[in-house]
């Protein structure tokens, strides 16, 4: 009897995991919210550099900066919409109706080596994304400057290369 009530116990603990699931949405939406008031802003600079003549904006550098830090935003945001969804399919309940659906397969999670696989090519995404922002920030002054971007960039593009080969 005490081994079944332990077992019994032991069972529902699993919906503790609830907790992540539920700040694992709200960040989501969260940074869904902050990069979606980016997008919003780079609206009004784009507005204001063309309708008021005597307009500070730097279009390029200003703009892309925040376009750039907007995609970083939301794929920060997926991570964390992956990771609630999985979490949630493998320790609490599958999501019958969400199967049936198109989008199922990108959210579908059957263990923790997949979501951990799904959310590495998220995040290593995100980490592009903010090496791109921040090659744009830089001041290249000399040669050494340019070849290292020129490394670095061809250092992104093998791993992206041997990523990309792994799922084949």
């Amino acid at each position: 009897m005490l081994e079944r009530f332990f077992e019994n116990l032991l069972v529902k603990s699993r919906l503790v995991t609830i907790l992540p699931v539920i700040f694992g949405l709200i960040g989501a939406f969260v940074l869904f919210f902050i990069a979606s008031y980016d997008v919003i802003k780079v609206l009004k600079y784009v507005f204001e550099y063309f309708m008021l003549p005597n307009s500070t904006i730097d279009l390029h550098e200003d703009i892309v900066g925040l376009i750039i830090g907007a995609v970083d935003l939301y794929l920060m945001a997926l991570v964390l919409f992956i990771f609630s969804f999985g979490i949630y399919e493998l320790f609490i309940s599958e999501i019958e109706e969400f199967k049936q659906t198109k989008q199922s397969k990108v959210l579908e999670v059957h263990s923790l080596d997949q979501l951990k696989d799904k959310l590495a090519k998220v995040i290593i995404m995100v980490l592009v994304v903010n090496f791109f922002q921040r090659i744009l920030q830089m001041q290249l002054s000399t040669v050494l400057d340019m070849t290292y971007l020129a490394g670095s960039i061809l250092a992104l593009c093998i791993g992206l290369y041997f990523l990309h080969k792994s799922d084949h």
